[in-house]
C-alpha cells in the first residue's frame, strides 16, 4: 500500500517541482517593479506578496532599513583653518520615492549622501571660526542636521540620525592651542 503511494508521488514529483518553481518565480515581496516594456513603474506597491509576469517584470529589492554611514569631510572654517569632520548618518529611503531613487542607481546612498554632506558641512563650517566650531559644537551639529535633512528630503531620503563623530583641526591650529 505504502509502495503504491510513493510510486504515484514519484510520478507527479517532477511535475509538482516545476509547477512550484513557476509559481515561486511569479511571487515577490518588494516595493518597485521594473517592466521590460514600460520601464520602472511609478506605482509603489506595499511589501506584501504580489504576482508578476515572468520575464516581463522584474522585482527591484530595496533595503529600507537604516544602515549607518560615516562620511569624512575636510573643509575650512571662517578663519581659514582646516577642519576634519566625520559625520555619522542613519538614513532610509522614502517608500513613495523608490522609483525615483532607483533612477539614481544602485549606489544612490553613496552618490547622494557624500555629495550633500560635503556641500552642507562646507557651508555650515565656513560660517564659524575654528574656535567657535569647538565651543559651539552643539549649534554646528544642529545646523548641519537641519540643512542635511532638508537636502536629503529632496532626494527621497529620511535621516533618522545625524551626528558629528570626529572633529579635528589642521596641524598648525592644533599646535597653536
Amino acid at each position: 500500500m505504502a509502495a503504491k503511494v510513493f510510486e504515484s508521488i514519484g510520478k507527479f514529483g517532477p511535475a509538482l517541482a516545476v509547477a512550484g518553481g513557476v509559481v515561486n518565480s511569479t511571487l515577490y515581496n518588494v516595493a518597485v517593479i521594473f517592466d521590460r516594456f514600460r520601464g520602472v513603474q511609478d506605482i509603489v506597491v506595499g511589501e506584501e506578496t504580489h504576482f508578476l509576469i515572468p520575464w516581463v517584470q522584474k522585482p527591484i529589492i530595496f533595503d529600507c532599513h537604516s544602515p549607518p554611514r560615516n562620511v569624512p569631510v575636510i573643509t575650512g572654517s571662517k578663519d581659514l583653518q582646516n577642519v576634519n569632520i566625520t559625520l555619522r548618518i542613519i538614513f532610509r529611503p522614502i517608500v513613495s520615492q523608490l522609483p525615483r531613487i532607483f533612477s539614481i542607481g544602485d549606489d544612490y546612498d553613496e552618490r547622494v549622501l557624500t555629495s550633500i554632506t560635503t556641500k552642507v558641512l562646507k557651508s555650515v563650517v565656513a560660517s564659524f571660526d575654528a574656535g567657535e566650531v569647538i565651543t559651539q559644537r552643539e549649534l554646528v551639529s544642529r545646523q548641519v542636521n537641519n540643512d542635511l535633512t532638508e537636502q536629503a528630503a529632496t532626494f527621497g531620503l529620511i535621516l533618522d540620525d545625524v551626528s558629528l563623530t570626529h572633529l579635528t583641526f589642521g596641524k598648525e591650529f592644533t599646535e597653536a592651542l
